[in-house]
């Protein structure tokens, strides 16, 4: 005799699921719970390290300022260490002039041929137009032909007339100037510079810059083509500042300005010199120099170098920032011609 299942025997796995599902519920959430509490334990945790190195780091900087990078550090321990030897060597090279084991000018070695560290390049500010003043020049102080390379190779001193380019390149001026050049052979021509008198500033900029790019020279004058020069009484001066690595030398002076747009000596940027309207200290336009670190400063920095209307005041505002020996020489006074003076108005 068969026995039917009943209902009741297809009921009994129900019952055991329905006992087995809330005891898994609560077992993954007690698990779910623990696994929260971890993560935001190890979160905590990792934002209290992060406090406490930030706080590490600004202690250790100073005064809660933030740590440079390793790089950066390297940067500015191999500058300061530069700095001072750069100082030790200027001590030492002071030192040995004061003992008069330097010479008038640095001997160099040039492959198999020895040559002399020129003691001065003159840059001869001149334009299209005016070769009758260059000639004036080359008959009353500038030697030419053999005598040029004379007086480079024995006293040192490089002198070039500065010419830009014509703003159509290539032109009658050009080539004049080109031809000029062929036959005189003493020419600096600034191909980076457009010849124009409202340009002479930047002119002075672009011959500071090249020169101290063509020539190593110990230092660099900016001159006007209408002046005369004794290229030996400026020798002996210029040994006088051989331990001065940073000098401007002029006939200082500190004039008017003018803010009237018809007078001669117009500057547009006046209202930048205050209410009394005088230019800081700087030295005369018709001569001035200055040494070879000031001109290497002018060559790095000639890209933001800012010009005003006249040349002399331009040079003088980027000294005026700088650690420059200002050395205000009367004999570079050239319209007043005191006694001794290396330079006069032709």
């Amino acid at each position: 005799m068969q026995i039917r299942e009943g209902p009741a025997r297809r009921t009994a796995p129900s019952a055991a699921g329905a006992l087995r599902s809330p005891m898994s519920a609560m077992m993954f959430a007690m698990f779910a719970t623990m696994a929260s509490f971890y993560v935001a334990g190890r979160l905590w945790q990792d934002a209290q390290n992060r406090v406490y190195l930030i706080k590490e780091l600004d202690r250790r900087t100073g005064q809660g300022q933030s740590a440079i990078s390793v790089d950066d550090t390297l940067k500015v321990v191999a500058c300061r260490q530069q700095g001072k030897r750069l100082a030790s060597l200027e001590m030492e090279l002071a030192a040995a002039k004061h003992e008069g084991f330097v010479g008038k000018y640095t001997p160099e070695t040039n492959g198999t041929h020895s040559r002399k560290k020129p003691l001065i390049v003159i840059g001869i500010m001149s334009s299209f137009g005016r070769k009758n003043y260059r000639d004036a020049v080359r008959k009353s102080w500038l030697p030419t032909g053999s005598m040029l390379k004379k007086l480079e190779e024995e006293k040192g001193i490089v002198v070039r007339f500065v010419v830009g380019r014509s703003a159509n390149r290539g032109d009658t001026f050009d080539r004049e100037i080109d031809d000029e050049n062929r036959s005189t052979k003493d020419f600096l021509i600034l191909d980076d510079h457009i010849e124009s008198d409202e340009e002479l500033p930047k002119k002075t900029k672009s011959f500071f810059a090249n020169a101290a790019e063509t020539f190593d020279a110990a230092f660099y004058a900016k001159v006007n083509d209408d002046i005369y020069i004794n290229v030996d009484t400026l020798s002996a001066m210029l040994e006088t500042h051989w331990d001065k690595p940073r000098v401007y030398i002029g006939c200082m002076k500190s004039g008017e300005v003018f803010s009237d747009s018809t007078h001669k000596w117009y500057e547009p940027d006046w209202w930048k010199f205050g209410d009394g309207k005088s230019y800081f200290r700087h030295a005369s336009g018709e001569m001035f120099v200055i040494s070879r670190a000031v001109a290497q400063f002018i060559s790095i920095n000639r890209s933001v170098l800012r010009t005003y209307a006249h040349d002399d005041v331009s040079v003088g505002s980027w000294m005026i920032g700088l650690a420059v020996k200002h050395v205000n020489e009367a004999k570079l006074c050239c319209s007043s011609w005191p006694s001794g003076a290396m330079c006069s108005a032709l």
